[in-house]
């Protein structure tokens, strides 16, 4: 088993942020801003050591000392979320300083996160920040000639001489299959077999026509929340929620008003069959209240043990196969408790679950 971990880039201000979010936005920005909202409530996360590190300023050295962590600890490789908008790039410089800094020693792929921004996070999903489209063959020529670079990398990730390249949301690409053609082609120009394309099985949706891509990884816990949340646990998911937020129109201290049982999301990832092109997905935890306040979702009854014991689970499930992904959710989603890096509460008890899984 290989296990990807999900990187999320947005630990640096970047004008786009500036000027949506506040100067000097990041990530950072709404971890800090959690507050406990049930006893027993660990809000804010801190990481360990106050580790609030900047991709801009100090991004070599943080890369490097990531890297370096993650390796110790069994991860074979980062999955870096690329942010790409016709032309328009966002939060790059990470990804490029990796890029230029060829002794940070890690694997990575880059996983196209093409969909469009809006203010979800504040409950604004119609407020759109930054459209994402396609365009025609001379933008597909632009973005895969900015891909290549990566391509070429030696660390990249790569299938039989083909580089992986993930789609998060392929459904919604309506050129897919010309765009693809087009990728494909300039990959083998330039000295590849081809590339392996992987797309995501997500709760908007999943990439159903034939033979447009190689692989596909399960993106969790969004995907197992819509389709493999049994009938009886969204009944009563969904009673709680119109109970507080009916509760929560008269009280100033608000209830949380979203919370499941982990075990209601962590089972069915574990019980199913996965097909040879196949990735399971696997959170170490879920609490995006940083982002969404009461609104948030929380997974209780997430723990080290039992994440362990899971992704032992998914480990015999994929034993034999020849594309052997496992993808975690994520390496620091600090914003969504979603992250493996080491904070003050849980300090490094994730990570060692990983380690004693794939060694």
């Amino acid at each position: 088993m290989r296990v990807l971990a999900r990187y999320l880039p947005q630990y640096h201000a970047f004008k786009e942020n500036d000027e949506w979010w506040g100067k000097g936005y990041t990530e950072w920005t709404a971890v800090k801003s959690g507050k406990p909202l049930f006893r027993g409530h660990i809000q804010p996360r801190i990481p360990l050591n106050n580790n609030y590190y900047d991709l801009d300023k100090d991004g070599a050295e943080t890369l490097r000392w990531q890297a370096d962590l993650a390796r110790k600890y069994g991860i074979y490789g980062f999955s870096f979320y690329q942010y790409y908008f016709k032309g328009h790039k966002l939060m790059e410089k990470p990804m490029e300083t990796l890029l230029n800094n060829p002794d940070i020693d890690i694997n990575y792929c880059i996983c196209w996160a093409n969909e469009t921004w809006t203010r979800t996070w504040y409950g604004l999903e119609s407020e759109v920040l930054i459209s994402q489209e396609y365009g025609d063959e001379k933008d597909f020529k632009e973005h895969f000639d900015y891909l290549l670079q990566f391509f070429k990398d030696k660390r990249y990730i790569k299938i039989d001489n083909k580089p992986v390249l993930e789609i998060y949301k392929s459904f919604d690409i309506e050129c897919l299959d010309e765009m693809l053609r087009c990728f494909r082609k300039w990959a083998i120009e330039a000295g590849f077999d081809d590339l392996y394309i992987i797309s995501g099985k997500t709760a908007a949706g999943e990439e159903k026509r034939d033979g447009l891509v190689d692989g596909y990884y399960y993106f969790e816990p969004g995907y197992t929340l819509k389709n493999d949340f049994s009938k009886r646990a969204r009944t009563f998911y969904n009673a709680g929620i119109l109970i507080k937020s009916f509760i929560n129109r008269f009280r100033e201290k608000k209830l949380l008003e979203r919370s499941i049982n982990a075990r209601d999301i962590i089972e069915p990832i574990i019980r199913r069959e996965y097909a040879e092109n196949e990735f399971p997905g696997l959170i170490p935890d879920w609490d995006n209240t940083p982002r969404r306040s009461y609104r948030g979702l929380v997974y209780k009854g997430t723990s080290p043990e039992y994440f362990e014991r899971a992704l032992s689970i998914l480990k015999k499930k994929k034993e034999g196969h020849k594309v052997d992904f496992v993808y975690i959710n994520a390496w620091n989603e600090w914003g969504e408790g979603a992250f493996l890096e080491p904070d003050e509460h849980k300090k490094y008890s994730y990570l060692e679950a990983v380690k004693r899984v794939v060694k």
